[in-house]
């Protein structure tokens, strides 16, 4: 029987290659200068490259890398070495998809440190424990959306599943009284 779609970390690094945003799924680097050191490490391996368009992958301490730059932004999805790259390549797309939704198509440092919120939850969503969950970038940034609900926002302002989940959220309010 063939195991599900694993990853080991999803980074989000600047353009200098410090933290914006990291989840390990695995037990590869225990402690958090080990975690520092591969960021560091893949960082100065990849940053000469041009992944601007499409995604690159590579081979990284018997690690698959694959990554995909945007501005000032570099977006890493790591898997083992029997991991599928198609599928680590869909889920990294599906998270640059989510964070471009989700910051509205500027995709930045500045602004992903302004909805850090946003993008840690989309994060949660795409992997669990290591596992994939979801790579439909337009599910995701739906399912983060309807998490950030700004309940005080005006209904005309608000999607249909934010007004339907603030009046969910009234509706229970008004039980538990």
């Amino acid at each position: 029987m063939e195991a599900c779609p694993s990853v080991k970390n999803i980074l989000l690094l600047d353009s200098e290659g410090k933290r914006v945003a990291v989840k390990y799924y695995s037990d590869d680097w225990p402690t958090n200068s080990a975690k520092e050191a591969f960021e560091k490490s893949v960082f100065a391996k990849t940053q000469k490259t041009n992944a601007r368009t499409e995604a690159e992958i590579a081979m990284f301490e018997n690690n698959i890398v694959v990554y995909k730059f945007a501005q000032d932004l570099h977006f890493f999805v790591t898997g083992g070495d029997d991991e599928n790259e198609l599928i680590l390549s869909t889920v990294l797309q599906g998270f640059f998809d989510a964070v471009d939704l989700l910051l509205r198509d500027n995709v930045e440092k500045r602004e992903a440190l302004e909805n850090l919120d946003l993008i840690l939850l989309c994060l949660d969503e795409i992997v669990d424990g290591g596992i994939v969950l979801e790579t439909d970038a337009n599910v995701i940034a739906g399912k983060v959306a309807t998490h950030s609900v700004d309940s005080s926002a005006p209904l005309s302002e608000q999607t249909i599943s934010q007004a339907l989940a603030t009046a969910r959220e009234h509706l229970a309010r008004s039980l538990l009284r």
